[in-house]
């Protein structure tokens, strides 16, 4: 591992080879290992049969072959000594009357296990049964080789003094129903590596990359695949050297294929993130005691590897050389055709979530504040769909504007507009008489602007809100986000509080992509050009005077830091649970071109203080429908004590 915040690097080398001259292949796989311990890898993985070649067919039963490969693996093993790096390579290894297709793992010098392949092929083009015998038939627990005796088996998981467990299968052994790899996974192992040699066919890529994927999310761990290139025979099947690094049902890194040179692909894999997984995810824990119970120790080998402490540990990782996507916006899907999708089936769990409400309370009107912002107007939009689906008559969407001392024209006049060509009615109800009121009813001046004029201004609108349902035999609907909930950005029994909460799982950064759905899928031109208008106005609660041009002055994000920042802390955060470093880390890596690293600290240290600072708010929210990974109800995902401390988690950020 080279550094403590739990990133690997792997490699997945396919190199230049002759079938069967094995000494030039060592050569390759030596020269190759260099190079990729150049660029830091800690794990280097090789091709099924990579000493050799996988096409030499009855050449494995050549004595030369299987004594010279021997040769040439303690050489590998010899030469590559130096290297701080885990090497994975493929040979045939000849055990006890029996030739097995087997993945040796090395680290400087020392052979430190060998997998012999569980699952042989002999169908359509594979011939394997032809040579090789399979893993579940060996007989003894070691191999001697130069006198030293190498664990020896199907049942080996390497487990390394830096952190991680990794485990060995080859080509087909993924393709079975259930792969030794989930057993491996079960047993702790967090990386499996698969040396592969698999052909080429029409469409068999989209299947594999599939399969990878599937794999590792199914393991929760990480899964790297190697498979041999075209240097292997051509007489009846073609190889393209196909390389998948996979983390957790996600594809990191994958090469193109039929490369014509020697080929790397590298990715930074996160062991802390898939130790996280498995930690929160009992559904893991339980499988590993139904499949493998107290007998664990008796099916898993355990093989420590002891790096040592004279070898100094590579490069220093920095953010701007992690290799590995990174996405500045986690909640917002990067494809096109994927944000659309997801825009699509949120907006279907918002609306028939509250559906659902309104059919089970036998209630056919809403209540619902307009303030020309982007949440109110997703919020209205939710309810649109929401009576569209029930067949109810659109005049049950009460929508009330309550403008104040901040509104602005602008805002006001969108929320105007867009209720008319809606077709909607708005009534308007002016704040500011009932407030100023309010503020002689308490002793407050006026002119004194802090949080008990902002939220007197709140307060007010709810109880107009909540006034008016119970007035027309409606709910009121809640209109604010998963970023608000977890910066307690909100006034506590105010626009905190409602009835259904319809934008409860939506993150403010994802907020502008669905009414950017909308506008470009569902809704008519004139509308569509409100709503581009709102969604290019600035995030306010507006309870703040305007500037002298009566331009909205109170910006929300020049108070509490960008929404961006705030919304990757929060997925770093609670659906990762990172420690503060970490999250520094990462957010540097993917804000490098926005941010230097004092501003996003900044950031990050009052997203902490207000996390924990306003969990009491959290405590107590209305219902409202989660649509991804992460939600903040206290009654399902996050249960947290009022009262906790941040004290630590800022220290760490000092």
């Amino acid at each position: 591992m080279r550094n403590e915040l739990g990133f690997v690097r792997i490699g997945c080398v396919t190199p230049e080879l002759k079938l069967a001259d094995v000494g030039t292949n060592a050569d390759s796989i030596i020269r190759s290992a260099f190079s990729a311990a150049a660029e830091g890898c800690d794990i280097i993985v090789y091709p099924e049969l990579s000493i050799t070649g996988y096409t030499c067919a009855d050449l494995f039963h050549q004595k030369l072959i299987q004594t010279k490969v021997i040769d040439e693996l303690l050489r590998i093993a010899e030469e590559t000594s130096e290297l701080d790096s885990y090497i994975a390579t493929g040979l045939p290894v000849y055990h006890e009357s029996r030739l097995y297709n087997a993945a040796v793992l090395i680290y400087q010098g020392c052979i430190l296990g060998i997998v012999p392949k569980t699952y042989i092929p002999n169908y359509g083009e594979f011939y394997e049964h032809r040579w090789f015998s399979s893993g579940s038939e060996v007989f003894s627990d070691n191999i001697v080789i130069e006198g030293s005796e190498i664990p020896f088996g199907t049942d080996l998981v390497f487990k390394s003094d830096r952190g991680f467990s990794l485990g060995m299968e080859l080509c087909e052994d993924m393709w079975a129903p259930v792969p030794p790899s989930v057993r491996k996974s079960l047993a702790g192992a967090e990386i499996i590596l698969n040396l592969s040699a698999s052909n080429e066919l029409a469409g068999k890529a989209d299947y594999r990359r599939g399969l990878i994927e599937k794999l590792s999310g199914q393991q929760l761990g990480i899964y790297a695949y190697c498979s041999s290139g075209i240097f292997e025979s051509t007489t009846d099947t073609v190889f393209g050297g196909h390389r998948i690094i996979a983390e957790n049902g996600k594809i990191l890194a994958e090469s193109g294929r039929f490369d014509t040179a020697e080929g790397i692909t590298v990715a930074d894999v996160d062991i802390g993130f898939i130790a996280h997984e498995r930690g929160r995810n009992k559904t893991f824990s339980d499988c590993a005691a139904v499949e493998l119970g107290d007998r664990n120790e008796i099916i898993f080998r355990s093989i420590e590897l002891e790096t040592g402490n004279d070898i100094e540990q590579g490069m220093e990782l920095k953010p701007r050389n992690l290799m590995r996507f990174l996405d500045a916006r986690p909640f917002v899907p990067a494809s096109a055709d994927s944000r659309e999708y997801r825009c699509r089936e949120i907006f279907m769990i918002q609306s028939a979530g509250l559906a659902s409400r309104l059919r089970h309370i036998g209630c056919s009107k809403v209540v619902i504040g307009l303030s020309g912002g982007l949440d109110s107007t997703l919020a209205l939009l939710v309810c649109i769909e929401a009576f569209k689906s029930l067949g109810l008559n659109k005049k049950g969407i009460i929508c009330i504007t309550m403008p104040g001392f901040g509104t602005t024209g602008r805002t006001r006049g969108n929320a105007e507009m867009l209720c008319e060509k809606l077709g909607l009615g708005l009534e308007t109800v002016e704040i500011t008489p009932a407030v100023r009121q309010h503020f002689n009813d308490i002793g407050h001046d006026e002119s004194v602007r802090n949080i008990t004029y902002e939220n007197s201004q709140a307060r007010e609108r709810t109880q107009i809100l909540m006034d008016k349902a119970n007035q027309t035999g409606g709910i009121v609907i809640g209109t604010g986000d998963l970023s608000e909930q977890a910066m307690g950005w909100s006034t506590y029994n105010g626009d905190h509080m409602s009835m259904y909460a319809v934008n409860t799982g939506v993150p403010k950064t994802l907020v502008r992509f669905l009414v950017e759905y909308y506008i470009e899928h569902i809704a008519e031109a004139e509308t569509a050009a409100v709503l581009a208008d709102i969604n290019a106005t600035p995030i306010s609660p507006e309870l703040l005077p305007p500037d002298e041009d009566g331009n909205i002055a109170q910006k929300t994000e020049d108070n509490i830091g960008p929404y961006e920042l705030h919304d990757f802390f929060l997925f770093q955060v609670v659906r990762c649970g990172f420690e503060p470093k970490k999250v520094l880390f990462l957010a540097e890596a993917a804000f490098n071109s926005s941010y230097d690293r004092e501003t996003i600290q900044k950031w990050l240290k009052l997203f902490y203080h207000r996390f924990f600072s306003q969990q009491f708010k959290r405590s107590c929210v209305p219902d409202g429908p989660k649509v991804g990974t992460i939600a903040l109800s206290p009654r399902a995902d996050w249960r947290m004590p009022s009262d906790a401390s941040v004290a630590m988690w800022l220290k760490e950020l000092d």
